[in-house]
Parts: structure tokens; sequence; C-alpha cells
């Protein structure tokens, strides 16, 4: 027989050692799971695997005293676990005098001549190396009865342990309270890989990928709570949102889910979300630190420094230095802030306000609203309107931060003044009214909301009788109902436009030229004032001015053929104003040429631009653009075109050095400004009006 030659107690380990591979493949019955007494001076696992490497039987021998004390945490196996372990905070991976073990990822079988058995150890699914015991691997380990016995553990060669540790003698059993089955998932799990839980794993591979899908099918909150602190440190933070809010469903009364959430949703940019949450976690657990200096930082970036100070100073707790040391930066720039505004200093108000938002208060909406006005008074309205639209709607702020007092107002109230009047500036009365009223509503004992709301109502009404009054052909009386609205707020360049329109059908076209200028100081891209503006030039017969403005109109209407056509009549009668003042420049389309080389000097020192197409006759290119070089004559009446035939010029040519035609170059001053070879019409143009600007 095989095993006439065996000892009784090595027939016994057998037939356990086969007993317990049946039953780990059943996955009943399993033994529990410790980790390796790292105190011990050599390890259980150690001498498994000296015996199977030397040939021999090794004995174990434990005792019911050496039951947990080499943790990798370092703490006693009773120690109780405080429920924010895995909080997010930079302190996640604290120092440890003991080494760390890592969890060894199963994997296919191995002879001991390829290296040391592959050991599984159930306790997690961290990612694990290649190599066993040596490169780090660890394994695990139980206590044993109270009563000591010893017995050989030998590995047969290539052999895995099946129940994913080492086996030990006298090793109690149990049920496992959660179950090791196989992945069943679609994701690429190696052969054989085991996932903790019941059910189907993720979608994710072995190792943490795999672990964090299986974890997040799990009922035990905190278990979900760490997939939830994997993948937020993986910068997933919408999967970690997700595992947070299902710990949350699980555990509803954690206050450390709560903080958890309010991370992943600050990542997200989502900062109202996140202070309902950490009020949440302090209203569940008052003295909960982490949650308090959450609530710190996030008030900070509101620019709410009262309700930053209550919990960074928060009883009990020392204050972070570097973020008090923010606050009261951004208290400072607040008061010097709210100082500028009282004294009209409106430049003050931009440096201090960006400087309050460098600090940390990216997404005040007090601040943001006060660079806002002070934009619109610096008549910067394209920039104040891009301003507050950075400004999130207001229902999705906290109450507290919308509640609280900026320039002496409340900051609701205050951001719904600012808009009224950015409105208002941009002629939409109707949105600033609705926004001045509700700012009345909310803070209706303040002066300075009373008399904005009286002044939009005003200037309003003021527009309304106006354009009403231009509808039915009474220009006169229209232009005292915009000069009425005027009163109230003198800053409006729609009123001043409007009333323009009106002096110009009433033949005043100074009078509509100079409400023109005003409006496009405080609004210069405003198209309708420069338009009306050109129209009172050319009645006035200012065709250079006319030209000015039209070129400027076409730029920004390249498809308008009435702007087209207007300029080029304007272009024309400039033209024509010249009369004998431009010696022999010639008002049909062409231009003048130049032949000796002293005229061709004299043209170029001009100090006005000077374009000269060098060309040849015969050249089909050259030909091919002397039309298009005559238009463009027309178009720029500031520039002055020549041309030289360089065969018939070659004094012109040689100093010059022309080698290819057409080339231009452009002059101003004696100075050359640009040469260009061969260019194509745009190319042409888009130089002579940049050398304009």
């Amino acid at each position: 027989m095989a095993n006439a030659g065996k000892s009784k107690q090595e027939m016994g380990f057998e037939s356990s050692l086969t007993n317990r591979f049946r039953d780990s493949l059943s996955c009943n019955n399993k033994p529990d799971f410790k980790e390796l007494d790292l105190n011990s001076p050599v390890s259980p696992l150690m001498a498994a695997r000296s015996s199977v490497n030397n040939g021999n039987v090794a004995t174990t021998t434990s005792s019911s005293s050496s039951s947990s004390s080499g943790s990798v945490s370092g703490k006693p196996s009773n120690a109780k676990n405080h429920h924010h372990s895995g909080e997010l905070s930079s302190e996640t991976s604290p120092s440890r005098s003991a080494p760390a073990i890592q969890n060894f990822k199963p994997g296919h079988r191995r002879s001991v001549s390829a290296g040391p058995p592959l050991i599984y150890a159930g306790g997690s699914f961290s990612n694990g190396g290649g190599g066993g015991v040596g490169s780090g691997n660890g394994a695990t380990s139980s206590s044993s009865s109270s009563s000591s016995s010893s017995a050989a553990n030998l590995f047969p060669s290539g052999n895995i342990c099946p129940s994913g540790k080492v086996l030990k003698t006298v090793m109690g059993s149990r049920a496992a309270s959660k179950t090791d089955v196989l992945g069943s998932g679609t994701g690429k799990y190696g052969h054989g890989n085991i996932m903790r839980g019941s059910g189907s794993g993720g979608g994710g591979g072995g190792g943490r990928e795999g672990n964090s899908g299986g974890k997040s099918a799990s009922s035990d909150p905190e278990e979900v709570k760490k997939a939830g602190n994997e993948c937020y440190r993986r910068g997933n933070f919408a999967e970690a949102l997700a595992m947070y809010d299902r710990a949350i469903s699980l555990s509803p009364e954690n206050a450390a889910f709560r903080s958890n959430r309010a991370a992943a949703l600050t990542a997200l940019g989502r900062l109202w979300e996140a202070v309902r949450e950490c009020e949440e976690a302090v209203r569940l657990e008052p003295a909960y630190g982490r949650a308090h200096q959450r609530l710190a930082s996030l008030y900070l970036r509101f620019g709410q420094v009262e309700n930053a100070r209550c919990h960074l100073c928060f009883p009990g707790q020392q204050p972070d230095q570097s973020e008090l040391q923010k606050l009261k930066s951004l208290e400072k720039h607040l008061k010097q802030c709210a100082d500028a505004r009282k004294l009209g200093d409106w430049k003050g108000v931009l440096r201090e306000s960006d400087a309050a938002m460098a600090v940390g208060a990216d997404s005040s909406p007090q601040l943001l609203s006060c660079k806002a006005d002070a934009l619109l008074k610096l008549h910067q309205l394209e920039d104040s309107e891009l301003c507050l639209s950075n400004i999130h709607k207001l229902e999705e702020y906290p109450s507290s931060c919308l509640q609280a007092k900026f320039v002496g107002m409340v900051v609701e109230a205050y951001v719904l003044f600012v808009r009224a009047q950015v409105e208002m500036a941009l002629g939409r009365f109707e949105n600033a009214v609705a926004a001045a009223e509700k700012a009345g509503l909310i803070d209706y004992s303040n002066l300075e909301v009373a008399r904005m709301l009286n002044n939009v109502k005003m200037v309003a009404g003021a527009r309304s009788r106006g354009n009403d009054l231009f509808s039915s052909g009474r220009f006169a009386e229209a232009c005292s109902a915009y000069g009425e609205g005027l009163e109230y707020d003198s800053s409006n360049s729609v009123l001043y436009c409007n009333r323009a329109v009106c002096w110009s059908k009433l033949g005043l076209w100074e009078k509509s030229v100079e409400d023109c200028n005003r409006a496009l100081k405080i609004q210069p891209n405003y198209t309708k004032a420069l338009l009306r503006r050109a129209v009172s030039n050319a009645k006035l017969e200012r065709w250079a001015e006319a030209v000015r403005d039209y070129e400027v109109l076409r730029r920004e209407r390249p498809g308008d053929s009435e702007v087209a056509e207007s300029l080029h009549r304007a272009q024309v009668a400039l033209k024509k104003s010249y009369g004998e003042g431009v010696h022999n420049k010639k008002f049909d389309g062409e231009v003048e040429e130049v032949s000796s080389l002293d005229k061709f000097r004299a043209v170029i020192s001009s100090p006005c631009v000077s374009v000269v197409h060098f060309k040849v006759s015969s050249n089909e290119q050259c030909e091919e653009l002397s039309p298009f070089i005559n238009m463009l004559c027309v178009r720029y009446p500031s520039v002055k075109f020549f041309k030289v035939d360089v065969e018939e010029s070659l004094a012109v040519a040689k100093a010059e050095s022309i080698r290819t035609v057409p080339t231009f170059k452009i002059y101003k001053n004696g100075e050359k400004l640009k040469e260009i070879i061969r260019p194509s019409h745009q190319f042409l143009e888009e130089a002579v009006r940049n050398c304009t600007l």
C-alpha cells in the first residue's frame, strides 16, 4: 500500500488537509482569518516555508495568550474602531512602526521550484505583488485553542493552500461572516480569482479596480465608505460620491459619511451642497472637528468671515494657522473694499476684490457683485455682465451666506442691487425693474436699495414714454422724455442713443453726434450709436469721421450691404473733398506711378502709410492684382498707394532689391513696416488694415 510506510500522524495530516481543501471549495465552515503575529521572532508562515524547502516536518506551537498583538496598525485586537476611520484627510497614511503587509492577490498555481507557494490572505483585496513572503506579502494566522499541541505541516510541491492561509494545528473552525465566491462579473478576472462578498463583482479587474466594484454591492456601510475613499484618492469624485450616497443610505446617522460626501461635492465644485452636508454632520455630532474644519474652509470661499471663524476656532480644537491667516487677510481686504466703495474709488474696489478672491474667497457672491459694480462704474459693461454671470442661482447658495451683511446690505439684496443696474445699462429695463423690486422686498429698510429701486422705475418709465412719443412722430417730446430718464441715470447709453436718433430726426446733427459720443464713451462697442454717429457726420460732411465709423461697422457687420454702400459713398466723397490737395493722385480708382528714385524716397518719407506695388506690366499676376489695388485705394482713403514698374525704374528696383513680382512694401515716415511677396487679396488687405490701426 502507498500509505504503509507513513506514520499515523502523517496520515492524519494528509486526511485533514484533504478535508480542509474540500471544505474550502464548498465555502462552508471556513476558518477565521487573522493577521500574522509580527512581534514573533519567526512567523508560522516562515517556519512552514522553511520546512518545505528543507524537506522536514515543521512543528508550530501557539497559545491563547498570543492572539493578535502584531496587527498591521500596531493596535491591540480589542481596540474599539471609531466610526471616523477611513475619513478623508491629509493623514490617510500614518507612519507605522511595524512593516506594512500587503494582501496577496490570488493567481495560478506554481510549484515550489518556481518560488514559495502562493498564499491567499482573505482579509481584503489590495494590489498584491508577484512574489511570496519574501516580497512583502503576508499570510494570515489565527489564535489556537487554550490547549497547545503540535503537528507536522507539510505542503506538497506546487500546491496552493486552498483556504487561503497557512494551516495550523488544533485551529478552531467556524463559519465565516462573509463567503468567498468566484467572481461572476464581466470583468477580466484572473483564473480562479476570488472576490469578497456574494453576488456579481463590479466591472473592474483584479486588484483595486475590481475591489471597489465588489465592495459597492456590500451591505456593510464601512466597506462601501472605504470603496468611496479609494475612488476619491484616484480622482474619481463622481464615483466616490455615489459610494458615499450608498453608505449614507445604509447608515444615515453617521457623521463621517456626511463629511466625506462633502469632500466629494467640493471636488466637483458643488460647494453649496457641500456646506449642507457639513452642517448635517455637525448636527449629528456637534464636536466633530473634521466637519467644522471643512465648514470653515467652505465659508472662507464664500467670503463669510464670521461663519468661517466660528468653525475654525471651534472650542476644543486647535485652529489651522494657515487657514487662520487666510481668514485675517480676507477680513482686511473686505474692509478695504467696502471703504473704497464708500469713497467712489472704483479702481480701488477692483483691486481689493481681486485680492480677496486671491486669498481664497473665489466663490463669494458679494465680492463678485462688488467687482461687477466697480466695472459698471468704470464703463466696462461687458466685463461687468461677465462677472455677474459667474454667480450661481441665489437659491443654490446656503441661507447663511445670503443672509449675511456686506456694505450695509443683505448679501442677497446686494447681488440683486448690482444686477438691476447692469440690466438697466444694457437696455433690459423690465429685468432691471424685477431685480430691483426683489432687492427691495429682501432688504426693505436699506436706503440705498430704496433709492436704486426708485431710480430704476423712473428710468424705465421715461424710456417707455419716449419710445411711445417717438413712434407717434413727436420727436421733440421724445427727446424731453429721454432727458428725464437721464436725470436719474446719467450713465445710461441706451437713453443717449435714443435721444440722438430724435435729434437727427429734427435735423439737429451736431446734438446727435454729441449724444452718440456720450453713449460710446459708456459702451464703446455700441454699434447702434456708432451707426447713428456715422450718419450724422455724413450729414455734416465730416467724411473722414464718417469713413472711420463705417469701416468699423463693416468689420462688425461684414454682410451688411447697407453699411458697405454707405462706406463707399463716404469714401468717394472724401476723395472728392481732397480736390487739388492730392497732387497727381487720380480719383478714378488708379494709383500714382513712381518712376524716379528721388520721387520714391520722397513718397516713402511721408508721415502717412504708403503702400508701394512693385510690378511688371507683362506679368499676369501683377495685372490681376491692379484692379484690387484700385479698390483698396477707395476703401482706405487715409492710405496712399503707389506703383513702380521695375523694368522701367531699374534704379528703384535695384535700391529696394526687388527680385520677384508682384511685391508690396508698406512704409511710414521712411521706415519699412512690412514686405509681402505674391499675396492673396485677403492677406494683402489685412496687412494694409493692420498698418492703419
